[in-house]
């Protein structure tokens, strides 16, 4: 049994005495004690040592005590597994030498055994839950389809992803043929982090606000959509569109647990949207971190108090930002613990 379970009733929308909180990107950049780590090895190796990947990701629980751990690791470690070379450049970010841009390309992308290819990610969770010791709740994750789908044709990190966007609208049977291959890849890697011991898995769409309306039905939602019914049994599912507001509505009947939502859509309209019936999480903007910790914590009671303190998990609208002064960070956290309704 997991002690602070304050995580998962909140998932299940039960009343709860506090919302609880984690951040997104915690496990990381901003963190003295990680910068000793990334000094010392490289990106993906600390992504595919367990002993590594585990310590990564309990330093944020020990400084700051979160109501939940996520697991140190990089949404694209799915292409690796799948054939496609994936470097993390410093200070460039993510680099894909041979993207995929035609139907030959997206042919020689396979579908790997999972249990196989990324074997290391679950020998990370177990490492974790044991450090865990059962205090709090793991967090999988992965990158929505669409997303992947953004590097692996963009090659690196984009503004628009025009390459992205112009294979799937030139080229649509080869994208959606390798998007139900990412689909298939990423489906059967999260069930295996649930077997591995994740109490959640999150769906990271992070460039879904890219699309359209109609395209996003087509090119990222409907493909999420599959992940959720694969895996709502297994274990509770949040899914997070970045800038994908638009879609509450339809996120809000697809069986998900919870819905990520970005700072640029008010607690007020996120509830409309989706009904009121589905546990919210965010949506304090990153960059507000470098407001002062007073003012942090009244921004913070005054969003649960949008929000309300039941159906709802505090955290950021995107990952925490590499600079953010530690005492910040803590007055985020605190102010949540603080909070009374």
């Amino acid at each position: 049994m997991i002690k602070n379970d304050l995580f998962l009733r909140a998932l299940k929308g039960e009343t709860v005495e506090r919302p609880p909180v984690w951040m997104m990107r915690q496990a990381g950049r901003y963190l003295p004690e990680f910068m000793e780590i990334k000094a010392k090895y490289d990106f993906f190796t600390r992504c595919q040592t367990p002993e590594l990947a585990s310590e990564i990701t309990v330093q944020p629980i020990r400084r700051y005590g979160m109501d939940a751990a996520i697991l140190f690791s990089d949404i694209l470690v799915i292409p690796q597994a799948m054939n496609i070379e994936v470097q993390m450049k410093p200070n460039f970010g993510p680099y894909l030498p041979n993207p995929v841009r035609s139907q030959k390309d997206v042919d020689n992308v396979i579908v790997p055994d999972v249990k196989d290819a990324l074997n290391y990610v679950y020998e990370a969770i177990k490492a974790t839950k044991e450090k865990l010791n059962d205090e709090i709740p793991l967090i999988g994750f992965a990158g929505s389809p669409w997303t992947i789908l953004c590097y692996c044709v963009q090659g690196q990190g984009s503004k628009n992803f025009d390459k992205a966007k112009e294979f799937c609208f030139t080229n649509p049977i080869a994208a959606h043929q390798l998007l139900q291959k990412i689909t298939d890849t990423t489906i059967a890697y999260l069930k295996e982090k649930v077997k591995a011991g994740c109490n959640a898995v999150q769906v990271f769409d992070s460039w879904g606000g890219m699309l359209s309306p109609v395209d996003y039905q087509e090119f990222s939602w409907q493909y999420i959509q599959q992940i959720i019914n694969a895996l709502k049994d297994d274990a509770p599912v949040i899914a997070f569109g970045k800038g994908c507001w638009f879609a509450l509505n339809e996120m809000s009947k697809s069986g998900a647990s919870a819905l990520g939502v970005d700072w640029t859509c008010s607690a007020r309209n996120a509830r409309y949207l989706t009904g009121g019936n589905i546990t919210l999480q965010g949506n304090f903007d990153p960059t507000r971190l470098f407001s002062p910790p007073a003012e942090i914590k009244r921004m913070v009671h005054q969003m649960i108090n949008e929000f309300g303190k039941d159906k709802y998990i505090v955290n950021l609208g995107h990952g925490i930002l590499p600079n953010i002064p530690l005492d910040n960070a803590k007055a985020f956290i605190d102010a949540v613990k603080e909070y009374k309704p």
